[in-house]
């Protein structure tokens, strides 16, 4: 029996001490709308405490996505109507994640298909994240003008290239999500369905996670090499986490001449696109979050995000890419080299009285 849960966005049924849950809204490759993120922090609260659930399989309807992202349109009318919805959204959306983070039961997230910002918020915590040959992963938040959010200060800044894909917002295939540290393990889709088949019959001991981890090793497999494994040099010159963004460019176009030229090339370019502004404030975040707990990530990046909302590029960005689609974002400031560190310093102030 199938049971649904935020007006049909997401459906669960429960088979063998499994519950399968799935989130239900292909049409728009299955993104986070605040119905689904108050209903997910539901179900895994009373998940937490009912012996009759020992593990978790999350996914995606349809064939194309696991999930990409947040419903950024609808946060975009809040701020411009003067609503809350782009405040509570992300308390919401960030608490969910932080609880993913810290949760009891194993939890298994197929990732085969397109996972990106608030994709990856729900499925980096959980305890297996399977890659497939559909997976499509990124955090594209700068293009934007926002930062990699939902949960990113931690995980990116743990990963040996996240600064390369928090800055660019480059989306990679399963080989590079298994080396980057974004993914566990490999399955062909055949081998996913097989996975699921197997928990219905799979007799559970007093440790269901090793008793997935047995499963999943039983079926995992080896994706095509990681392409970023040959550039990791190049990425550990240019993308030095001291260095400033412009000079990061500047290092790019000075490499174009060498084995990597082209590689360098397109990456200066793609930088060139983003919000100069939110390029600098996700350096400063990344290289804090290195140094910081989860619970304080998360903190941080609530502060960011409600001066995302006041700053003017997130706005600008969500025009241009998501609702005309011209691909032409005006900045503000336009250029790196107009870009002032008290700019960039507001982004961080203490908006917490007394650390609340």
């Amino acid at each position: 029996m199938t049971n649904s849960y935020a007006n049909g966005e997401l459906l669960v049924e429960h088979r063998n001490a499994v519950a399968h849950l799935t989130l239900n809204r292909p049409q728009v490759l299955n993104a986070l709308s605040y119905d689904m993120i108050k209903a997910l922090a539901d179900l895994f609260t009373q998940w937490s405490k009912d012996d009759a659930v020992q593990v978790i399989v999350m996914r995606g309807a349809g064939e194309k996505a696991f999930c990409a992202g947040g419903d950024i349109r609808a946060l975009r009318d809040s701020a411009l109507t003067g609503g809350t919805l782009h405040h509570d959204y992300f308390i919401d959306e960030y608490r969910l994640d932080y609880q993913l983070h810290r949760y009891v039961k194993p939890v298994v997230c197929l990732l085969d298909g397109f996972v990106m910002g608030g994709g990856m918020g729900i499925s980096q915590g959980s305890a297996f994240r399977i890659v497939g040959p559909k997976t499509k992963m990124a955090m594209p938040e700068t293009g934007i003008g926002l930062f990699p959010d939902v949960g990113g200060s931690s995980f990116l800044s743990r990963s040996k290239v996240g600064l390369y894909l928090g800055l660019t917002g480059q989306i990679i295939k399963a080989g590079d999500a298994l080396y980057a540290g974004l993914a566990d393990r490999y399955m062909t889709s055949e081998n996913i369905a097989a996975l699921v088949a197997a928990l219905d019959s799979q007799r559970w001991s007093a440790k269901p996670a090793q008793d997935v981890a047995h499963l999943i090793e039983r079926f995992a497999g080896t994706p095509e090499p990681a392409s970023l494994a040959p550039l990791q040099s190049a990425i550990d010159t240019h993308f030095a986490p001291q260095r400033k963004v412009s000079e990061m460019i500047a290092s790019l176009d000075a490499d174009t001449a060498c084995a990597h030229g082209e590689w360098a090339s397109a990456t200066a370019a793609t930088l060139r696109k983003r919000s100069p502004t939110l390029l600098e404030v996700t350096r400063r975040q990344l290289n804090r979050g290195a140094r910081q707990t989860l619970a304080e990530n998360f903190r941080m990046e609530l502060g960011l995000i409600y001066h995302c909302f006041e700053h003017g590029d997130l706005m600008e960005g969500i025009r241009a890419v998501i609702l005309d689609k011209d691909n032409n974002p005006h900045w503000s400031p336009a250029a790196l080299a107009d870009v002032r560190e008290e700019d960039v310093a507001a982004f961080f102030a203490n908006r917490w009285e007394n650390g609340a």
